[in-house]
This record gives C-alpha cells, structure tokens and sequence, in this order.
C-alpha cells in the first residue's frame, strides 16, 4: 500500500502552452502558440530540416540495457488534445525539456504528457536493422501511444498500450509496458512516446535487448513469486488456525492479507496479465477498492489484535474513522471516477499507516507483550516501501532490491505479524493456564469448605434424627399404651391415625438418619447370627396389615431348604427389604405383593436369593441406575398421588451393597415390578 503515496511527489515538467512574443508581451495560450509557429516559415523551415539530430544516444549490439531517464526530453499537454503533427512542430520550435532524472515523476496530473527519444544504433559489422524493446516498468498508467517515423517524413501512431485497453491488444503481452523498435543501423532515429493517466505518473524508461529483458525478468519473477508464496502461505495458515480457534483476529488478518496481495497484484500488472485481462475499467478501479478494503480490514485487525478499545479509546475511534473512509473508497472506486477514488485512497494510505504505527507503540508502551511484534512487522513494511519511494524519487539507484522493496517489505510484515498472532496465542495459553491454576486453587478451596459444610450438615441431621427419636419412642408408646384402655369407636379411630402417623413418622426419621450414616461413612456391617424365617415373619407381620387395608393380598414364600441360622447382619437385610415392600404396597392399586426368600449354595458361601413381586403400576426402567438415586421419583410434582422423600431404593441398594449384595429390578408398565436382593451370608 505504501507505493501509493509514492504518487503525492511531482516534479516541475514545463507545460505544453508556450507561446510567442506579442506587442512585448508574452502569451500562454496553446492555440497562439500553434498560430505563431505555422505562420513563420523559419519554423517550417526547421521542421523540413529535422533529420539531423546530433544529441541522439547511441547503442550498439553489445547494449543489453539503456535507462532513458536523462536522454529524453519532456512536454506537457494540459488539454490532453495536442496531434503529434502540433508536437512535432513545437518540438521544432524547442518546447521540450531535457530530463535529468532517471525516472520521472509527474504525480497525480490530469495532463497528456509527450516525450522524445532519439536514438542511433552503431552497428558493428553494419547490420539491416537492430531489435529493441522500449519498456516503461510502471503498470498502472491508463493510456500510452508510440509514434514512429513513417515513410513521408512525418509520423504515425504504430504501438499502443495501457491498462484502459484490453490485454490482448498489447503488441507484446507483459505486465510491463513493452513496444517493439526495429533500428536502422548508423541512423538517427526519433520517436515519441504519449501517455497520460487518471493516478500517478511515472516514467521509469529503459531500451532492452530482448534476449537481456528475458533474463533480467526471470530474476523478477522469482521475487514475486516468493512474495506472493510467503502471502498465500499466511493466508492459508492463518485461515486453518482460523477454523481451529474461531478467534476473530485471524478473519480480519486473513481478509487484510487477500485484500493487501490483490492490491499488489494489481499495482505490479500481474492482475491485468492473468487476473482480468478483459476488464480495463476494473483494472482501474481495482487499485483504489483494495486500497480502502486492506485499510477497512486492516485497522479492524490492529483494533481487534492490539485491543484499542479497551487501553486507547482515542486510537480506537481514529481505527473506526479510517475503516468508514476505507469503505467510502471502495464504494467510490466503484460508482465515481477513478481520480477521486485514487485520491481518496492516498489519503487514507498515510493516515492508515500512521495511525496504526502510534497504537502499536501505545500498546508496547502499556505492557502488551505482542505489540513489539506488531511494531517490528510494521517497521520492516515502512523501511520497505521508504526505500522503494526514495528509489521512485531518485534519490536512490534504480536496481533491482530498490524496486522490490516495498513488497519484500509487506512479505516481512506478513510473515512478522504471522508470528505475533502465533505469540498471542501461546499467551492465551500461558493465561489460560494460569486462570485454571487460580480457579483450581480456588475449587480446591471451597471443596474443602463444601466438605466441611457436608460434615456440619450430615452431623447436625443425625442429631436432629437422633433427638427426634426419643420423643418419637414416647409417642409410639403412649399410643400402645392407649390400646389398653376401653375407648369408645371415635376415639379408637384417632388413636389408630396417630399411631400411624406417629409410625410414619417415626419411619421417615430412621430414614434420614440411615442416609446421613450412609453418607458419613459411619454405618457399620454387624455380622450375627439370626433367623431368616423370623425376619420374614416379622415383616409379613408388620406389611402384612397395610397391605390388607388397602384391599390387597400379602404373599409369603419360604423355601422349605432355608437353613434355620445364618450368619450376617440382620437388622440391616429387614430394613432393605422394608423398602422394597413399602414401594410394592404403595404403588400397587390391586391384587397383591408377593415376598418370596429362598437360597443356594455359592462358591464362597451361601446366597440369599429375596425377590418383592408386586402387581402395581409398573414403570419403564432404565437403562442406567439412575432408580437408585437419591430423591428419584417417577413423579416429582406436587401433586403426585404417592408420597415419600424418594431415598427408600437409594438406602436399600447401599445398604445391600454394604454387606456385599446386589439389587436388580424387572418391570413393566401396567403389569407391575420384581425387585431382586442377592445377599451373601454365611451358614450358622
């Protein structure tokens, strides 16, 4: 982009608009002129007189490579309507100016501008003709015409070229302004070049030998060919690491490099060459729409990587200025001339490239480690393009690292900035990394202090759970004691709800208290000797009736093999099976439950084989244990027709599992359930 405003720096060429004396006055307008050289024979008398040229440069066929910046002469065309006969005449009247520059600079002017070369070729032995190749190395000019002598003394238009004109029409297809001179041996020969343009003019002039302009190129070629690989290598590279990340920065860098390379392309011809040759009015205008698209996305990446909102508010709102000029000059470049739109990029060119140098070193300034990446890249593109202006200027040597400065430069701030989001990302990292020690230390912590709450939480339930019990006991007994009495039919109806309720109860704290146990770690298996046929019968004893006042059928089925003693801990198998038998009894609307006790002889013992049969609701099991969660409900509303806390499965697989056991569960909706308790025990 820097080459751009290589164009802002003009040198004073004469105009064409020189007149004659009238009454002792000097007159400048181009038509006087014209006027005052045809009416003076003397004039037409030189114009007859032309063929001798004595200041014509010479070249031999050892000549490989003439620059013509200092042996050509100038003049300027404000109207932009001269006829090479008006030229010729007001070269004869000594209206062009000698150049004493090696490239000529005229900047941006609306002016047609004509130069003259002459030369003669000395051929050693005499040749018929000698084969040249007039190059001018400056791409985007709109229009350029060559005028070569003709057979009647005068002369016609006989090459053109030009990135307003179609590709193919050029006589020698190069990105490169190229015409063909075919030089009469020991003759002096003058041409004439025209050319005028919308942008920036320069006129880097040189005579090649095609065999040396071939060879010279192949070394260009490379160039570009490593600066536009180092490009799509960054493009490509920044694009995956895109799609891993997702981060931002790299879609606004990567659109920043397409927009930046395509800039180039079009700048060094190689986008009329091989991109759109058949677009001339593209051609054009794609310079200043990539322009204003590099500066739109290049100040959103410098915004985004350098996060300028957040420590340089003033750099930020001048980033989002440029972008809304960057995008004003893309339109512009598109519906308006081409003139304004180059213009308009210029300026935003300067201003991009300064603003964005003074947020990186703010931001190198306040710490951010990435900026001094940011700022290196940007250096190596400013010193590039510095190089290839002051080259332009004629300051330095046109040579071959002058010319290619700039976009060696831009390659080196790809690649660097490259580099420095690769560095963001490994501080990303190194933050992250350091955000997950903190958050670690910081869970570890409240862990600890969750575990302790847990403690207080379990102990303050099993005192809670333990105090409730002696008042419960006393309830319980008050209430067996009343049995005693002879109470009339109302209140041995109340007397019965509040033993039930009393018992309910009663039951509900023995709950809690086995889960706050369970989660303490402080139940402990107690392996005694106790009769499996008694546990049954209590249990019968004890469900038995519940099951009855619901209008259900209670079913006991002891395997006539049981021994009559094992060895285990009794209290804790009853309280499983409790569980068991509450779920059948409670979700069971008709016909009965069923507890069936039989057992086999293991490898390692004997097996208690429990099984709790229901006819009941059923449900869909699944596949996981999740039944066996804590407060897992078939129906957790609050309307649901069946009470509990939802702890009774969760208690009875734990305890079960305690003591060494297993639970498996078989059912199926509408057609009820089959809990199956496999305990080992041993024989007493």
């Amino acid at each position: 982009m820097a080459s751009i405003l290589w164009r802002q720096n003009h040198v004073k060429v004469p105009a064409l608009s020189f007149g004659c004396v009238h009454s002792g006055e000097r007159g400048f307008l181009w038509r006087s002129s014209m006027d005052c050289l045809f009416m003076n024979p003397i004039i037409f008398l030189l114009l007859a007189l032309l063929p001798a040229m004595s200041g014509a440069v010479e070249l031999n066929s050892n000549t490989q490579r003439l620059p013509l910046g200092q042996v050509m002469a100038v003049l300027e065309d404000p109207s932009r309507e001269a006829t090479i006969a008006e030229v010729v005449a007001l070269d004869a009247a000594g209206r062009f100016v000698e150049s004493d520059e090696d490239v000529l600079n005229a900047g941006y002017s609306r002016s047609a501008f004509w130069l003259r070369i002459d030369l003669n070729y000395r051929a050693e032995p005499p040749a018929e003709h000698g084969r040249w190749w007039l190059e001018l190395a400056y791409p985007p000019l709109d229009r350029l015409d060559l005028y070569l002598p003709d057979a009647r003394g005068g002369y016609r238009l006989a090459q053109q070229s030009g990135d307003a004109l179609p590709f193919h029409e050029r006589q020698i297809r190069q990105r490169n302004h190229l015409f063909d001179l075919q030089l009469t041996p020991n003759q002096p020969q003058r041409i004439y070049l025209r050319l005028e343009s919308q942008g920036s003019i320069q006129i880097p002039l040189t005579l090649w030998s095609p065999v040396a302009y071939v060879e010279e190129q192949s070394g260009h070629i490379y160039v570009l060919a490593i600066i536009y690989g180092v490009l799509l290598v960054m493009l490509f590279y920044n694009l995956f690491i895109y799609l891993s990340v997702r981060d931002r920065s790299y879609l606004y860098y990567i659109l920043y490099i397409a927009s930046f390379g395509l800039y180039q392309v079009s700048v060094n011809g190689l986008g009329v060459q091989y991109l759109w040759p058949n677009w001339p009015w593209w051609a054009n205008a794609s310079t200043p729409f990539l322009i204003g698209a590099a500066g739109l996305f290049g100040c959103q990446f410098a915004r985004s990587f350098l996060h300028t909102a957040e420590h340089s508010p003033w750099i930020d709102r001048a980033l989002m200025l440029l972008m809304g000029l960057g995008a004003v000059t893309m339109v512009v470049s598109l519906t308006s001339s081409y003139a304004l739109a180059l213009r308009m990029a210029t300026f935003l060119a300067l201003w991009f490239i300064l603003v964005i140098f003074v947020a990186a070193i703010v931001a190198w300034y306040r710490g951010m480690r990435v900026a001094r990446y940011f700022l290196i890249a940007w250096s190596a593109f400013l010193i590039g393009g510095q190089i290839n202006t002051l080259m332009v200027l004629g300051y330095l040597p046109h040579t071959f690292i002058t010319m290619y400065a700039g976009q060696i430069g831009s390659a080196l701030e790809v690649a660097l900035l490259s580099l420095a989001l690769a560095d963001r990302i490994n501080m990303m990292k190194e933050e992250r990394a350091q955000v997950l020690m903190d958050t670690g230390r910081k869970l570890e912590a409240m862990n600890r202090e969750l575990a302790e709450s847990n403690r207080l939480k379990d102990q303050f339930l099993a005192n809670v759970t333990h105090e409730l019990r002696t008042p419960m006991h006393g309830v319980l007994g008050s209430l067996e004691l009343m049995r005693t009495l002879e109470l009339n039919g109302e209140l041995e109806h109340y007397q019965r709800i509040a033993t039930g309720s009393a018992r309910d109860m009663m039951q509900l704290v023995n709950d809690i208290l086995a889960l706050t146990e369970l989660q303490a770690g402080k139940l402990r298996v107690r392996n005694e000797p106790f009769s499996v046929r008694m546990i049954a019968d209590e249990l019968y004893a004890e469900h038995g009736a519940r099951a009855a006042m619901r209008g259900l059928s209670f079913d006991l089925r002891l395997d006539g093999l049981l021994p009559e003693i094992l060895v285990g801990d009794a209290g804790k198998l009853k309280q499983s099976l409790g569980y068991l038998l509450d779920n059948a009894i409670k979700f069971t609307l008709r016909g009965g439950v069923t507890l069936a006790v039989s057992g086999y002889e293991a490898a390692l013992g004997y097996m208690l084989d429990v099984a709790v049969i229901d006819t009941g609701v059923g449900f869909e099991a699944p596949v996981d244990d999740s039944l066996f969660q804590y407060f897992r409900q078939l129906d957790g509303s609050m309307t649901r027709p069946y009470g509990g806390l939802g702890i009774g499965l969760s208690l009875c697989k734990q305890l079960v599992e305690l003591q060494g056991g297993t639970v498996s569960c078989q059912s199926v909706p509408g057609r009820g359930s089959r809990f199956q308790v496999l305990l080992p025990v041993e024989l007493g």
